[in-house]
């Protein structure tokens, strides 16, 4: 079986899933399932292969992901690497059995589609599955978005959806086999259906989902961009409470000149909006988001705004990123700022993620809510708040549980 090394997103972290599973008979094969949002992942990646084959010399080195797909040529010179899969052919396990000496001979070492072929990339879309607890469903492949400090829809090609059939028949099958949390994600899940000859929602999928198949417990969804302001979600969020209050937004910042720099879609009026309707059809949702903190340009003034607007609209779970360059991207162009102020600013916004989150965990004090048991005494409640348990519980059973305090950046709690 390969040995697989996973850099990056949760995609990625899905797909390698799925590789080790088809893996068996590759051994003495190690596969480098590459980032490539920042400058740093591809620096990363180089250091990893460089280190794997030092400590593996019999090894032979695959390289594949979005680092691979964007910079082929970069990685098939390096010496420790054998192969360079891309993208639309890192889920055909065929194509990692070693070269013959004949390929070597004539430098075969590179199999990555252009990015117009990527699209055909509908066998990613397996459901992968984490014991019996939560499973992750693939509905959305690629993005068709400008961002510029984003290199992502090179690396995953134009943006398509998996069809509402194919969706169902996975989710069916994974709740028969046990889940009780099912998790939607993609590369831009909001554009979900937005590629139909008839175009859909991603709130109408979730409604369907939920009145398709009654037994599945709990639906998640991954994040989500604001610049889409879904009405049928809403709809599902107010109505159905099996649609978990938990929401993670793509926001990367709140000043209106910052996000017209990065070349995002919405801008701070619209986003409060969306919050606003959020919270109107899920009073006490749980709200998360994406920020870059030293975006090139950015002023102090324009960076308190965004730390202001966090602090107003109380966002207690932040994934806060200093910027990194990308080459490639009409943001790597731009007029940057020093690393070290980059560095403190995410510091500082981190800093007040961390002061929300605590204060957020204190509002469960005292009261008791459902519980899905993830690994012997940890687990998450409806709200996405993390959870640990005095003594093991059985995992993957959803129990009811009162929170006495918080230990840790979790809510400590005992079962009833």
């Amino acid at each position: 079986m390969a040995k697989i090394i996973t850099l990056g997103c949760r995609l990625n972290h899905l797909e390698s899933n799925m590789l080790q599973k088809q893996s068996e008979g590759l051994d003495d094969v190690i596969i480098i399932n590459t980032c490539s949002v920042t400058a740093e992942a591809e620096r990363q990646a180089r250091q990893t292969i460089r280190r794997l084959k030092r400590e593996n010399k019999k090894a032979r080195i695959v390289v594949t992901g979005c680092a691979a797909q964007v910079n082929p040529i970069q990685f098939s010179e390096m010496p420790e690497v054998d192969k360079v899969i891309g993208n639309r052919e890192k889920m055909e396990i065929a194509r990692y059995i070693p070269l013959n000496p004949d390929e070597e001979e004539k430098g075969n070492k590179i199999i990555v589609s252009p990015r117009e072929m990527l699209i055909e990339t509908a066998h990613h879309f397996i459901p992968t599955m984490y014991n019996r607890t939560r499973a992750f469903v693939q509905i959305q492949q690629g993005c068709d978005h400008k961002c510029s400090f984003c290199i992502i829809r090179e690396a995953r090609g134009p943006s398509y959806s998996l069809s509402i059939k194919a969706i169902l028949d996975q989710i069916k099958q994974l709740v028969d086999f046990g889940h009780k949390e099912i998790v939607l994600t993609g590369v831009d899940i909001s554009s979900w259906g937005q590629d139909f000859k008839n175009k859909a929602l991603l709130g109408e999928l979730v409604a369907l989902i939920l009145r398709d198949i009654p037994s599945l417990k709990r639906l998640r969804l991954s994040s989500l961009d604001p610049a889409i302001q879904d009405e049928a979600l809403l709809e599902v969020l107010k109505n159905n409470d099996r649609l978990m209050p938990h929401l993670h937004l793509s926001l990367q910042a709140a000043e209106d000149r910052v996000l017209a720099n990065m070349g995002r879609r919405h801008t701070v009026k619209s986003a409060s909006e969306w919050i606003d309707k959020l919270r109107n059809a899920r009073p006490f949702i749980s709200l998360g988001a994406d920020m870059i903190c030293g975006f090139p340009k950015e002023t102090e003034a324009q960076f308190e705004a965004t730390y202001q607007f966090i602090a107003s609209h109380n966002i207690p779970l932040l994934h806060v990123f200093p910027y990194s360059a990308r080459k490639g991207t009409a943001a790597a162009k731009m007029r940057s700022i020093p690393l070290t102020l980059r560095k403190a600013r995410a510091q500082k916004l981190r800093q007040l993620g961390e002061n929300l989150k605590e204060q957020w965990l204190q509002t469960f004090l005292g009261t008791s809510s459902e519980v899905l048991v993830e690994a012997g005494h940890k687990g998450y409640n409806p709200h996405y708040a993390p959870v640990i348990f005095s003594s093991n519980q059985k995992e993957g059973k959803i129990i009811t549980a009162s929170f006495s305090k918080t230990h840790e950046g979790r809510l400590f709690a005992e079962s009833i």
